[in-house]
Parts: structure tokens; C-alpha cells; sequence
């Protein structure tokens, strides 16, 4: 029997966790804060709603969407939204320990992303928040993952039987990986909406910096040094790709190079890139003992999923669920 000690999230409340399914006071702006719905009394309003159907579809702009598309984005949201009101007055029923602090914790985490407070608050600006509204986010998050953990993660048993039968099933379309190369690369970023002048003056100095590599400067030497990139400190490496990994104008120049050949600047939307191929490797199939425990999370967390869905509707049975 697998054993997990990881906190498990249900697929089904991840996207509401700091976008849309906090409670509580919100911007009153346009009607925003009018309610939509109340769960047993806790008012789920328009801002909310909102949040959350730009979370489900992702980079789209919700007025682009056909009227048909937007009514049904919006029923997800909102049947989103009313499962995880649920589950967190469920769940708080559930002692736990330090909450408070748990929430201090989090959000602390949170902002060491940004490198100040004004581009922390100009982060939640942009998507309609204030801190009381994540704290309150953060706290239903805590609240609900308790409640899973406590609940049903125990009930989610995983065999060895079933993790081996999903193996071998889905080996070949899961587990078996194409053509791949150990590559590395240096960039000089630019901005898309650059001027002119910026974009010719980055693209002159990554020529200067391939005459370099070129000129049999070691590669990882100069990509410290010069490359914009987070992998400059590994100097330049990006390790081993497949092809779908990278950006495509990337992927088509690193996987025309030999073994040990840098290729020219290649622009892509990131800025210009110079890449080395260090090796190339053929296709495989990962090992069963690699791959094992990934599976059985994923399995586990599906059960947990399941498990998760039929018990929200247990509580909507229950519940005082009215539309405003």
C-alpha cells in the first residue's frame, strides 16, 4: 500500500484558492459586491464570480467569449464558488491548530515573490483584491485542505496492483519520451513592446556574444556573465527537453544542431538566444520503480477528487442555497 504525508488539494477548489473563493468584504465598484448567492447565510458575490471565470478560462478577455460560452464559464464559477463555501464552513468545523498564523505564514510567503510591498499591492489591484481579501482567501484554502486531509485522504488507499496496471497501460502514450537534448542556451532578453533602438542594440550585443562562444570562449563562462536568464547561474543550462517544451522558433533551431554546435541568434518572444546542444539522446521509456509514485499521486488524488464531489453534494442536500 502507498502511503502519502503530503497535504492533498481537490482538483476541484485548486483554481478557487486565491482568485476567486475568498469571503468577505469586496470592492463595491460597478455592483461588485452585490451578492450573487448566499450558502446558509454567506453571500457569494458578482466580484467573486468574476475572478473566478477569468481563472477558468484563462488568458481570454470574458467579454471575447461567445454569450453561450460566457453562460456556461460563469455556472462553473459560481458552482465552483458554492462547493468550496461549502466545504469550508464544513471544514470549520474541524479544529485547527494555530490558523491564524498558518494564514500570517502564507501570506508572507506570498509576497516574498515581488521585491516590494507596492508591487505586492499593484499584483492584488490587478485582479480586484486587497490583502483582507487573500488573508481570507488563504485562510479558506487552509481551511478546506484540512478538511481533506483529515477526511478523506486515509479513505484514498492506493495499491500496488492498480499502480501497475495504469503503468502498463499507459506506457507507451504516458511514459515513453521522444527525441531529447541536453541543451543549453544564453539570452538577452527584451521586451515584446521594446523600441526599435532597444531591440537593435540587444540584438547587437548578442552577436557580439556569438562571435565569442564561437570564437571558443566557454560557453556556461560567458552565459554567467552575460545571459538574462534564471539559468545563467547554472551556466546556461536548461537541461534535458523534448520537443513541446520550448518556445517553437527555439525548439526548431536547438533540435537542427548536432552535438557540441551553437547556433545562431535565434529570436523569440523572450529576446534573442544563442543555443548549444551538448547532447542528444535517443527515445526511451521511463522506468516503472522512476514513475511509480507519481502515479499513485495522481491516482490518489482522482480518488480524493471523487470522494470530494460526492461529499459536496451530500452537503448541498443540506444546505440553504438561494439565488439574489
Amino acid at each position: 500500500m502507498f502511503s502519502f504525508h503530503t497535504s492533498v488539494r481537490s482538483a476541484a477548489v485548486v483554481s478557487l484558492l486565491l482568485l476567486g473563493a475568498c469571503t468577505g468584504q469586496q470592492h463595491t465598484e460597478n455592483g461588485a459586491a452585490a451578492p450573487v448567492e448566499k450558502v446558509n447565510g454567506a453571500p457569494i458575490t458578482r466580484a467573486q464570480v468574476d475572478r473566478t471565470v477569468k481563472t477558468l478560462i484563462g488568458q481570454q478577455d470574458p467579454k471575447q467569449l461567445p454569450p453561450d460560452m460566457l453562460k456556461k464559464a460563469t455556472e462553473a464559477a459560481l458552482n465552483q464558488l458554492t462547493a468550496a463555501e461549502l466545504l469550508y464552513q464544513d471544514g470549520m468545523k474541524l479544529e485547527i491548530k494555530d490558523l491564524d498564523k498558518q494564514v500570517t505564514t502564507r501570506i508572507t510567503q506570498s509576497k516574498y515573490q515581488y521585491p516590494s510591498q507596492a508591487e505586492f499591492d499593484k499584483a492584488l489591484q490587478s485582479v480586484g483584491m486587497t490583502q483582507k481579501d487573500l488573508e481570507e482567501a488563504a485562510r479558506k484554502d487552509i481551511v478546506i485542505n484540512n478538511l481533506i486531509v483529515q477526511r478523506f485522504a486515509d479513505k484514498a488507499e492506493v495499491s500496488e496492483a492498480e499502480v501497475r496496471k495504469y503503468y502498463e497501460e499507459n506506457k507507451l502514450k504516458q511514459f515513453t519520451q521522444g527525441d531529447r537534448i541536453k541543451v543549453s542556451h544564453i539570452l538577452i532578453g527584451v521586451a515584446r513592446d521594446a523600441s526599435v533602438d532597444t531591440k537593435r542594440q540587444a540584438m547587437a550585443k548578442a552577436l557580439a556574444v556569438l562571435k565569442r562562444v564561437k570564437g571558443g570562449e566557454p560557453f556556461a563562462d560567458v552565459a554567467k556573465k552575460e545571459s538574462t536568464s534564471p539559468t545563467k547561474d547554472q551556466g546556461g543550462s536548461l537541461g534535458i527537453i523534448g520537443k513541446g517544451q520550448t518556445l517553437p522558433p527555439f525548439e526548431k533551431a536547438a533540435f537542427a544542431l548536432k552535438p557540441g554546435e551553437i547556433s545562431n541568434v535565434v529570436e523569440t518572444p523572450l529576446g534573442y538566444h544563442i543555443i548549444k546542444v551538448e547532447q542528444k539522446l535517443p527515445p526511451a521509456t521511463e522506468r516503472y520503480e522512476d514513475v511509480k509514485n507519481q502515479i499513485a499521486g495522481n491516482i490518489k488524488r482522482e480518488k480524493i477528487r471523487q470522494l470530494l464531489a460526492a461529499y459536496v453534494e451530500q452537503l448541498r442536500s443540506k444546505a440553504k442555497i438561494e439565488k439574489v
